[in-house]
């Protein structure tokens, strides 16, 4: 589903609406996997310290972001993309 011709923003900007749209919820994983891609790819490299013990949450965001250190934004945005297209064809 990627656009060919299209610049990876494009690509990406195109992917985070689709994904809104999605006929049933992708699992947690997978919802962490596009959490982290998309926070990587807008924001770098993860900053700050790991949520308390409490925040279970906020450490599972954390770790799941913290997991694409050193990826490029562009990189992260083409692995954002590939996922949602992967999620479009079995989550409709």
């Amino acid at each position: 589903m990627a656009g060919k011709g299209k610049s990876t923003k494009d690509q990406f900007a195109d992917a985070t609406a689709r994904v809104e749209k999605l006929k049933t919820r992708p699992s947690n994983d997978q919802l962490l996997d596009l959490y982290g891609l998309y926070k990587q790819a807008t924001e770098g490299d993860v900053a700050g310290s790991r949520p308390g013990m409490l925040d279970l949450k906020g450490r599972a965001k954390f770790d799941a972001w913290s997991k694409r250190k050193g990826t490029s934004k562009d990189d992260a945005m083409k692995s954002y993309v590939a996922l949602v297209d992967e999620l479009a064809k079995t989550n409709g």
